[in-house]
């Protein structure tokens, strides 16, 4: 998918998403992320949404899940980019208070 580059940066697993996250991208990303992040050696599964428009509860499950499969390796899952009313639905969504989960 071109509009999501998925990247590392030391042990850091960087997902740059740039399009609007819907059951059928969100798929897609998710197949993406996790073919990466069951590397060795992973310590943050950064998400990084600065670029994302518009996005519907398929993006909330897209964070928790892959915040669940993070969690089974100690990885941690920071949610950057988040503007207006994406921070607001992610708020709303309680995903702030998943364990592993940190909202920059």
């Amino acid at each position: 998918m071109k509009d999501c580059e998925i990247k590392r940066e030391g042990d850091a697993l960087v997902a740059m998403v740039g399009c609007e996250i819907d059951h059928h991208t969100a798929r897609v990303i998710r197949e993406m992320i996790d073919g990466k992040l069951a590397d060795q050696g992973i310590a943050c599964l950064r998400l990084d949404f600065s670029a994302v428009t518009f996005m519907d509860s398929s993006g909330i499950g897209l964070i928790i899940g892959r915040a669940a499969k993070a969690e089974k390796n100690g990885t941690v899952v920071e949610v950057t980019g988040l503007k207006g009313s994406l921070r607001r639905l992610v708020r709303m969504s309680g995903i702030e208070k998943i364990p592993n989960v940190r909202i920059k």
